[in-house]
């Protein structure tokens, strides 16, 4: 009996050896999913955009736009740390900046080329092929999207929407700087123009708009032409999301086939150009609407699902580099970046 009794408390402590371990080794992988999972990650900006510094002090991506686990950095010292690298292709391209090609490239870190310009302005990208892991682009295709301007749903359906009819006294304006000849916009803007009156503001008209007078004077516009400069696939900018949706006027859009603007604006809140069979067409489907007062407020039922959000600093863009990270692919490298950079739509 007492031989029984010390064999039963022999193989109980040999099975609580055993639990206590297994209970460690689980504890020690919930410990390393719990910090693999909420892991910092360092973004590192080589040169600022245009020159145009922004602080960087504190907590930025989280302080200002909640993203956690993201630091994002602008120092040189920090490159062997850095997880992705981030060089904007317009200094790349006129040569204020270089790629440091002669420091050695940490192990995992990934190179990512950013430019908010059309395949028009991006200049002669071949001399970068094999290069870059990533693209951080408006296209919906790049690695990470960082588009001029997004919808975003309201939390709470908004059933009062503004009379959009008040204070209007121009049927179409257009506000406009780079004015080219050829320009398919410009050829447009001349055939809707001996149809119906366009108010054109900016610099070209010498009649430039200061940043407070802007969205004031296109809210007495009916309609808003939202003419993009280049027409490349997805290349929609402020001109629909902060000129036309925040200016209170209907946008008339001419840039990418409409199927992109369906991709990103929601329906009936927009003109596409591309829809009619003409620019006199146009014109005449803009006179009748603008007197139908009931079909013109359609145009902006939107209001009571959406709001517009529109993207202007570089810091928020590049802290969202973070929350696409984990999804990122690990081993990808722009073999022909100009060739992407160049797609159409198919």
């Amino acid at each position: 009996m007492k031989w029984c009794s010390m064999k039963r408390g022999f193989v109980f402590c040999i099975f609580s050896g055993l639990l206590l371990c297994l209970h460690k080794g689980w504890r020690e992988v919930d410990n390393y999913n719990y910090w693999k999972n909420t892991a910092n990650v360092t973004i590192m900006l080589w040169k600022w955009p245009f020159g145009r510094t922004h602080s960087l002090k504190g907590n930025v991506c989280w302080d200002l736009y909640k993203i956690p686990n993201c630091t994002l950095v602008d120092q040189s010292s920090y490159f062997p740390s850095a997880h992705i690298v981030v060089f904007h292709n317009r200094e790349l391209i006129q040569g204020s900046q270089q790629l440091p090609t002669e420091l050695p490239r940490p192990q995992g870190q990934r190179w990512a080329w950013m430019s908010l310009e059309s395949p028009a302005h991006n200049g002669n990208l071949k001399k970068f092929a094999n290069i870059f892991n990533m693209t951080i682009s408006y296209r919906r295709d790049a690695d990470v999207t960082i588009p001029f301007g997004e919808m975003l749903p309201l939390e709470t359906e908004n059933n009062l929407v503004e009379d959009s009819h008040i204070n209007k006294t121009s049927l179409v304006c257009w506000v406009v700087s780079n004015y080219r000849t050829h320009h398919r916009r410009t050829q447009v803007y001349k055939e809707l123009n001996a149809t119906v009156p366009v108010k054109v503001y900016g610099r070209w008209n010498k009649m430039p708009l200061s940043s407070e007078d802007l969205l004031p004077t296109i809210s007495r516009c009916y309609f808003y032409l939202a003419f993009e400069n280049t027409l490349a696939k997805d290349y929609v900018t402020e001109k629909l999301w902060h000129n036309a949706y925040k200016g209170g006027a209907v946008p008339v859009v001419l840039g990418p086939p409409i199927g992109d603007y369906k991709a990103v604006a929601p329906e009936h809140s927009f003109i596409h150009v591309d829809e009619f069979s003409s620019v006199q067409e146009l014109g005449k489907y803009l006179q009748r609407l603008a007197e139908d007062r009931k079909r013109y407020e359609e145009y902006f039922n939107w209001r009571k699902h959406w709001k517009v959000k529109v993207y202007t600093d570089w810091r928020e863009r590049l802290c969202k580099i973070c929350l696409q990270y984990d999804i990122l692919p690990q081993h990808k490298v722009y073999s022909d970046l100009e060739g992407w950079d160049k797609a159409r739509n198919t």
